[in-house]
């Protein structure tokens, strides 16, 4: 149940935005083991840039966003839509968020 509203929110989101080549989108995904998180052009359908994390914590999810932060400004990428995926904008997801704002990613 809590899943299917999860896909319920992630189709409502997904149909308002799409990336670009300039301004690509990270989506998130969070499982019970790990967060994983990609830079995605929707226009061409690839993955720039992929990253995650074994541990399932706030403090992973930190060291996710600066990883993907990081290799973002090395990929010449400074502005992002970011796609939550349904999932609600607290806990990991805001970790994840915050840091990827802190390292100077705009979004």
């Amino acid at each position: 149940m809590r899943n299917k509203k999860r896909l319920h929110r992630k189709k409502r989101i997904r149909s308002k935005i799409s990336g670009t080549e300039k301004c690509p989108r990270l989506s998130v995904f969070r499982s019970l083991r790990g967060l994983y998180v990609q830079i995605i052009d929707d226009e061409k359908g690839k993955t720039l840039l992929s990253t995650s994390s074994k541990g399932a914590t706030i403090e992973g999810a930190k060291k996710v966003g600066k990883i993907i932060s990081e290799k973002c400004i090395k990929a010449n990428i400074k502005k992002i839509v970011f796609d939550r995926s349904g999932y609600k904008y607290h806990g990991k997801i805001k970790a994840l968020a915050e840091e990827v704002r802190k390292n100077g990613i705009k979004f």
